[in-house]
């Protein structure tokens, strides 16, 4: 049995140039009411971009929402009517300077589905030319580069906590294995 919320009324809270806030009013399954307080985000793409020498290139910056500086995958928001597919080809380019011939869609999942509606789309980036970087303004990015076996362990050691980070290299690492035992 399913037990969906119908809602009852939304209240827009907040809109902004990444997320917008509302509060849903909803009517439970037992027919009592609640409020639901959700984030409404466009979504956004991750790429796993393997360069010339087998390394995952990640970026490093600082993120204010948690006051530290994290390695993650090349990533960024979908545009408004923009594929994810199209999203990820130029994210990875802004970011890195790369472009990947070769783009594999792996993924999908929620980010944190109990408040907001964000989805993130994981890609495999592969044949890669190098580029310059097209970062947009007050981005500050650095790139680094390492193999699988490396982050595997910088996640056991919680040097990596980015969640679209762990999940991307984590698929890529069962692919990279996959692909070892054809």
């Amino acid at each position: 049995m399913t037990y969906e919320e119908k809602t009852m009324k939304c209240d827009r809270i907040y809109e902004g140039k990444i997320v917008n806030l509302r509060i849903d009013t909803v009517e439970l399954p037992d027919k009592k009411y609640s409020k639901r307080e959700i984030v409404e985000h466009p979504g956004g793409v991750g790429v796993v971009a393997f360069d010339e020498s087998g390394k995952v290139l990640l970026v490093k910056q600082y993120r204010k929402a948690t006051g530290q500086v994290l390695l993650e995958l090349p990533a960024g928001k979908l545009e408004v009517n923009e594929e994810p597919r199209e999203t990820a080809l130029r994210e990875l380019k802004e970011e890195t300077g790369y472009s990947a011939a070769r783009l594999e869609y792996l993924l999908e999942f929620y980010t944190s589905p109990g408040f907001s509606t964000e989805k993130i789309y994981l890609f495999l980036g592969e044949e890669l030319t190098p580029g310059e970087q097209e970062l947009e303004a007050g981005e500050f990015i650095d790139i680094e580069s390492y193999s699988l076996e490396e982050l595997n362990r910088m996640i056991s050691r919680g040097e990596i906590m980015d969640s679209k980070t762990i999940i991307g290299i984590q698929t890529a690492a069962q692919i990279v294995k996959n692909r070892a035992e054809k």
